[in-house]
């Protein structure tokens, strides 16, 4: 996936200043002081203003550049996600919607969904703190806590994969490291919004070569071992189309090997530790189903910028593990928002039925080529009507389920 949507996250598990509340609360969403216009262009990002008042918050997105681009509400230390919208071409329009606490906040855009992004700027909401009420509250927190328990899951089946997929990376075991590589991946790929909140936590654990040479990071994590598992020809190209493979990169010494694999195991407890945390727990109850939702939008979008392309495994052609995990995370996320959505009239109810449609046919294209108990085919081997097939399906999904959050909060 792209280095954008690797470092920024819908699923802001980072920014405790943004919830998710009551019927009663996101009713602000009418209030026109409370709806925002942003334009995006190549080097700026004008927002209508800079200020608000604590509520439901909407942005609408119009990309007048040239690049495909992304906006972001960040958190006031400039990392942490409050909500974000992706994939946006030019000329196209998306919507964020967030509820958010009084604070201070920055508003940035990325076209070309690379690097630092353009006209970042400071976002005020000021008011008085949104409580979490009304007669669906209970319910609303059971969301939240079984949402909470399914991460804590995952990351706790997380550590002990990578722990074997290390051992055998170590110790230059590489069939077996090649075998368990895909399936190790699963565990992350489902709660993968999660380190993507955390600052440089998911840079570290999932960058791309490409993402990490382009902000000038070290280059660490899953994929540094699977280039090392998978050796690229020495006229291969990096999935930028220009790189070659094997420049400023040799294949990693075994002193090497075990100082990747040491960090990976060191990151990835880092992750599970967060999870378990009374700061997750807070962080998630604050955001409420609103976190939930936009964790099951950005998760799509997951695999639309960069798994249905095949930039994201690029050496081991194993993207459709990951496009089927992340698939499987947001459905998990939108299986507890649809009953509140399905709660707010027939136009609600005919928004679960066409989401819960998208999500069945995508599962059965997919299913036409593996599954992750009984292996996918790799990633090359699909034909060119294959992907497209893929891509319409994620396309018709998308447009539904960018609905969700604001229909839940009406």
């Amino acid at each position: 996936m792209t280095t954008a949507s690797r470092t920024l996250s819908a699923l802001a598990l980072g920014a405790i200043a943004v919830t998710a509340l009551s019927g009663c609360v996101a009713k602000q969403s009418a209030d026109p002081a409370a709806s925002f216009t942003v334009s995006s262009t190549d080097s700026e990002c004008a927002v209508s203003t800079g200020q608000a008042t604590s509520g439901t918050l909407t942005f609408e997105v119009t990309n007048d550049g040239d690049k495909v681009t992304e906006f972001y509400l960040l958190a006031e230390d400039g990392l942490r996600i409050v909500g974000e919208v992706e994939n946006i071409a030019p000329a196209a329009s998306r919507t964020l919607t967030v509820v958010a606490q009084p604070g201070e906040y920055y508003t940035v855009c990325k076209p070309g969904m690379i690097g630092e992004g353009v006209g970042r700027a400071a976002f005020t909401v000021s008011g008085d703190k949104v409580a979490i009420d009304g007669p669906d509250a209970e319910r609303k927190q059971k969301a939240v806590d079984l949402y909470a328990a399914f991460v804590k899951d995952q990351a706790g089946a997380l550590v002990p994969a990578v722990e074997d997929l290390v051992a055998a990376y170590i110790a230059g075991d590489d069939e077996k490291a090649r075998a368990l590589f895909p399936l190790t991946r699963a565990s992350y790929e489902r709660i993968e919004p999660v380190a993507e909140a955390l600052g440089d936590l998911d840079p570290r654990i999932d960058y791309r070569e490409v993402d990490a040479r382009a902000e000038g990071l070290e280059w660490t994590g899953f994929h540094r071992i699977e280039k090392d598992l998978w050796v690229p020809a020495k006229d291969a190209l990096n999935s930028d189309g220009t790189t070659p493979a094997w420049q400023d990169w040799a294949p990693s010494t075994p002193a090497e090997r075990g100082e990747y694999g040491d960090l990976l195991l060191s990151d990835v407890q880092e992750l599970f530790d967060y999870v378990h945390s009374e700061e997750f727990t807070a962080t998630l109850s604050d955001q409420g189903i609103a976190g939930i939702s936009n964790g099951a939008v950005a998760l799509l979008d997951e695999v639309a910028t960069g798994k249905i392309t095949g930039e994201e495994d690029w050496w081991s052609h194993t993207d459709l593990y990951d496009f089927a995990a992340n698939v499987e995370g947001s459905k998990m996320a939108f299986s507890l928002v649809r009953d509140f959505v399905t709660g707010k009239g027939d136009d609600g109810a005919a928004l679960v039925e066409r989401i819960s449609a998208g999500y069945d046919a995508l599962d059965g294209a997919l299913a036409a080529h593996g599954s992750l108990k009984a292996a996918f085919v790799p990633f090359t081997e699909l034909s060119d009507s294959d992907r497209r097939e893929l891509i319409d399906l994620i396309n018709a999904l998308a447009e539904p389920l960018s609905q969700l959050t604001g229909t839940a909060l009406a």
